[in-house]
């Protein structure tokens, strides 16, 4: 999903997006969502076409050959952790304030109801692998930090350099452009990488042919956060919630958001009451608005939701006729990719 970079959120802010009106929001800029016919099993993640098509069909090669469905959405979420090219999951992600990256993943399977999550990881590339393990070899339901590091070197995880290249040149940006009261002075030669202060996050939700749920929710957490701070991801019922008489939801975006609305547990909620899932996600932005009546919107957040008879929803608080909120779906009707709906468009650049 797209993000809002400062500048962009200086921008919303000089549009006048208060959060001040009266009465119901409406589906504003609305992209077509025709409902897609439900089959079951089926795969979903929180991008589009190119990172869809990644992390999709890994899980979806599982879960067509009658696998568990634990095990196919964490092998796609692992794939993106996997890859320094991406900047907001696992390897290659953001660092934090200091030059670190810190991790934060949960997983929760639906037929046991169990779950398990870290945060503020460091050193190590696959926290959904260590959040699986937390859920399946303690009583426990998180872990983090230092706590975290020596759970996950003892179960054979190596510890790594987790900040490649092209992330500690965004950071080093960012650094040097904080104040120019500052000590920091731009690069010599003058160039900078691109970017400005990201969030990013993947969820990966999946039912099985028995109706099945299971889901995982992986990050790098906000770009250039300061050190310890964990958003939604990890925190089961907000980044993540699975219901195996229901469905499951995931949350992308600005983590404070969601985890004051309960985020991914509301989606599911609602999908209990009887709401579709494309209704869920909207209701959840919504939501979110109705919380900060009286501010500026300077964030994004994002929903995504599987029922368990493979229909899905998508929606976010922020978009455009071109850049709309997606949602990468496989089933035995193949790859595709789902536009949703949001209540603004991003401010004109």
């Amino acid at each position: 999903m797209a993000q809002l970079s400062r500048r962009d959120f200086l921008k919303v802010s000089a549009a006048g997006l208060t959060l001040s009106a009266a009465g119901p929001l409406a589906i504003v800029g609305q992209a077509p969502r025709e409902p897609i016919r439900p089959r079951r099993p089926a795969v979903v993640c929180s991008r589009g076409e190119y990172w869809g098509r990644k992390v999709n069909e890994p899980a979806w090669e599982i879960l067509r050959s009658g696998g568990n469905v634990l095990d196919a959405v964490i092998k796609g979420a692992v794939v993106v952790e996997l890859d320094p090219e991406d900047t907001s999951v696992g390897y290659g992600g953001l660092p934090n304030e200091e030059g670190e990256v810190e991790l934060d993943a949960s997983v929760m399977y639906g037929p046991t109801h169990n779950c398990g999550a870290v945060a503020a990881l460091r050193h190590i590339k696959t926290p959904s692998l260590v959040a699986r393990l937390v859920m399946e070899r303690t009583d426990h339901m998180m872990l983090v930090g230092k706590g975290a590091l020596k759970f996950a070197l003892a179960h054979g995880f190596k510890k790594e350099n987790l900040l490649t290249e092209k992330a500690r040149l965004q950071w080093l940006k960012w650094k040097e452009n904080l104040s120019d009261e500052d000590d920091w002075l731009p690069p010599a030669d003058g160039k900078y990488s691109e970017g400005d202060r990201p969030t990013g996050t993947i969820n990966v939700l999946g039912v099985d042919a028995d109706g099945n749920l299971a889901g995982v929710t992986t990050t790098s957490g906000l770009a250039f956060k300061i050190p310890g701070r964990v958003g939604d991801s990890p925190i089961i019922g907000a980044g993540l919630y699975v219901d195996n008489e229901v469905g499951a939801a995931g949350a992308t975006g600005r983590g404070e958001e969601v985890i004051r609305i309960c985020g991914s547990f509301y989606v599911v909620s609602l999908m209990r009451a009887g709401k579709t899932p494309q209704e869920a996600c909207e209701l959840a932005c919504k939501r979110i608005v109705e919380v900060n009546r009286g501010r500026k919107i300077d964030f994004n957040d994002k929903f995504i939701a599987l029922r368990k008879d493979g229909q899905v929803g998508v929606a976010s608080i922020l978009g455009s006729p071109d850049r709309p909120p997606e949602l990468a779906l496989w089933n035995e009707d193949g790859f595709q990719v789902i536009r949703g709906t949001y209540l603004y468009e991003y401010p004109k650049s």
